[in-house]
């Protein structure tokens, strides 16, 4: 996070460049108002210091101008909440292990898988984070401001014993207390408390999140278990396993929803799922200004573009769902497109929960066949890259549509091609969106075996972030009204923000430190968030292109695209969630998660050299930091813009 806030401390001898900078930049003058604020941007390291590509390095700087002509600049540093694995206040005198794992019955769940070194389980993989405040919040050990951050873990990679464990354990997330010094904006952790989430039947590899307009925390549940291979499904039984004791009792209807948390005064959270937002691959959604219509990135093989408009502001539980229909203007690159909508149907969360409650299977909503079964009744559509045959049962459409979304939305006519449909944000003064595509491959390659006919784009591999435009007055393929005011009517990349295959294609080329991609731009985005304030849309990487993911920031004013943050290699860029204002303060949070996942061919050149740092430095990995950039010497407040 970066605090932008108060005046300056009084700088000590033995200043620094920067700071000597600091010192000598003419000074605002009281009610002269914030106009604009410019990064700059550092270089990627390299094996020249192997040190700074084991860890979370910063070289980037911040300059912010004001009405008077005055300006300030100021060095970007990393700041860490916790390590998980770290042991944390509980409020209650006791500790409690950060990114730890607990069952249905908030009981720890160990690693016992090296025979004299049980421990429970953490999480190596912080992700969707939220920076917020609570009316009359009083936690004790506050001594300035109280503010909440909900952080979420999304899985871990592995046991003690290195058996792959993505998946097989239920998500925690967190409510961590801060303390707000009211001179410095410095946010320093005081309570750790882990949000029961047993009501809810314990969640499902939470991914990336968002603050809603009203101040809650929505989740995600991404890659839903598919009903039609439940039984069998390793991943699904092994979750239920760990979660409830019992490999067969996990339901796949009761994850692929949209987990909401609340934090309350006192430094707790509660949550509950909603489940008629469809159940889909839930990566990171964005509420819009009017406090109803929810954009949906679906990060997913064969996966749509989602809308959910609900009937009431702030509240999420009932409405109506729809799935996008491209309609390619331009197959170049990344292509381009028209947006129309298809109403998939209207439902309460309550009514498709009691659903998934009583039991319903998928052969009650649907036939699904995986071989042709030469009958005209069937429908062929695409799944994951796989053709299967579907037909729905008579009187089940809204089951359908809301507990089988893929299949009912491809049925229907949906667009279903996109691939890694990732972070979802909004620029509400452009009236603009932007979503990001991590990797542009299969369903979205025309003559792909999985390109459903719509999408039929050239990539580049390493993905793009596209520009949708937003406006009312819009109608659903059925003639019916669209009752919002922030509906895509269109989608095309962003110029500066379309990746660059070395060699012109997928893993082609390499330069001499591994990169696949030109490491001077963004690839495979992620993570985006949009700050008003900053004119700013910042991007997280999650890289197999990358040999260290970035965090970058690009003005959409001035299309300066600059690189802020390198995360420790093999580690992906999280957490992001810009803040424009608290108590006066601006933040950006910024997670990473599993460090040193090591994947061949990309990190070949370094692994012998970056192994023993990033395992110095993160728990043998299986520790990753939640944490913020801070500006020094001083923090800055921006104001009011001009």
């Amino acid at each position: 996070m970066l605090p932008i806030g108060a005046a300056a401390a009084s700088l000590a001898s033995g200043m620094t460049a920067m700071e000597a900078a600091f010192a000598a930049a003419p000074r605002r003058k009281a009610g002269a108002a914030f106009t604009s604020a410019t990064f700059t941007g550092m270089a990627a390291p390299s094996l020249d210091n192997p040190a700074a590509m084991a860890t979370t390095t910063v070289g980037s700087s911040i300059k912010v101008s004001y009405s008077d002509d005055s300006a300030q600049e100021y060095a970007l540093a990393y700041q860490p909440f916790f390590v998980t694995g770290d042991m944390l206040p509980d409020g209650k005198g006791g500790k409690v292990l950060a990114g730890g794992y607990y069952d249905i019955h908030n009981r720890a769940i160990m690693d016992t898988s090296v025979p004299g070194k049980t421990r429970q389980f953490f999480s190596d993989c912080p992700d969707g984070s939220s920076l917020l405040t609570v009316r009359g919040a009083r936690v004790p050990g506050v001594k300035g401001n109280t503010v909440f951050a909900v952080v979420q873990f999304e899985y871990t990679t592995r046991d003690q014993a290195n058996g792959d464990m993505y998946g097989m354990l239920p998500s925690p997330i967190a409510v961590i207390t801060l303390d707000q010094d009211p001179k410095t904006g410095k946010l320093t952790p005081v309570r750790y408390h882990n949000v029961d989430t047993s009501a809810v039947n314990g969640l499902w590899i939470t991914c990336g999140a968002s603050l809603s307009p009203w101040n809650t925390h929505l989740s995600s549940e991404e890659y839903e278990p598919d009903a039609v291979k439940a039984a069998t499904d390793k991943r699904l039984r092994g979750f239920s396993q760990n979660l409830y004791g019992d490999a067969d009792r996990a339901n796949p209807y009761h994850y692929g929803h949209l987990p909401e948390v609340t934090v309350h005064a006192d430094g707790t959270g509660s949550i509950r799922k909603h489940y008629c937002l469809g159940r889909i691959s839930h990566e990171l959604v964005q509420v819009m200004p009017d406090e109803r219509t929810v954009l949906m990135g679906d990060d997913a093989t064969n996966g749509g573009l989602f809308m959910f408009i609900a009937d009431r502001p702030r509240d999420l539980s009932s409405g109506k769902l729809y799935v996008a229909k491209w309609h390619q203007t331009s197959g170049t690159g990344p292509g381009a497109a028209t947006l129309s909508w298809i109403a998939l149907g209207s439902a309460t969360s309550d009514e498709i929960r009691k659903l998934a409650d009583g039991g319903i299977k998928v052969s009650d909503i649907m036939d699904v066949k995986t071989k042709d079964p030469a009958d005209s009744a069937y429908t062929r559509i695409l799944i994951d890259g796989k053709p299967n045959w579907v037909k729905v049962t008579p009187g089940q459409e809204k089951a359908a549509a809301f507990l089988e979304t893929h299949r009912y939305a491809a049925l229907v006519g949906g667009s279903l091609g996109f691939t890694k449909m990732e972070g979802t944000t909004v620029n509400i003064a452009d009236r603009k969106a932007y979503s990001a595509i991590s990797r542009i491959e299969s369903s979205m390659l025309a003559g792909n075996a999985a390109n459903a006919g719509d999408i039929r784009v050239e990539g580049p591999y390493s993905g793009a972030v596209y520009e949708l435009n937003l406006r009312g007055a819009q109608t659903d393929h059925a003639g019916a009204r669209i009752d919002s005011e922030w509906v895509p009517f269109d989608m095309a990349p962003v110029p500066a923000l379309v990746s660059e295959d070395l060699g012109g294609g997928p893993k082609k080329a390499q330069d001499a430190l591994g990169n696949f991609a030109n490491p001077d731009k963004v690839a495979t985005p992620d993570n985006l968030k949009f700050s008003e304030s900053l004119r700013t849309l910042f991007v997280g990487e999650d890289s197999n292109t990358h040999v260290n993911n970035f965090l970058w920031a690009y003005n959409v004013d001035t299309k300066q695209l600059s690189r802020l943050l390198s995360c420790p290699a093999g580690a992906e860029s999280t957490g992001l969630h810009a803040v424009d204002e608290i108590n006066g303060w601006t933040y950006i949070m910024s997670n990473f998660q599993h460090p040193g996942d090591w994947e061949a061919g990309l990190h070949d050149k370094v692994k012998a050299q970056l192994d023993p740092l990033v395992r110095a430095n993160y728990k043998d990995r299986f520790g990753a930091a939640v944490g913020y950039l801070t500006a020094t010497p001083a923090a800055i407040r921006l104001g009011k813009r001009a």
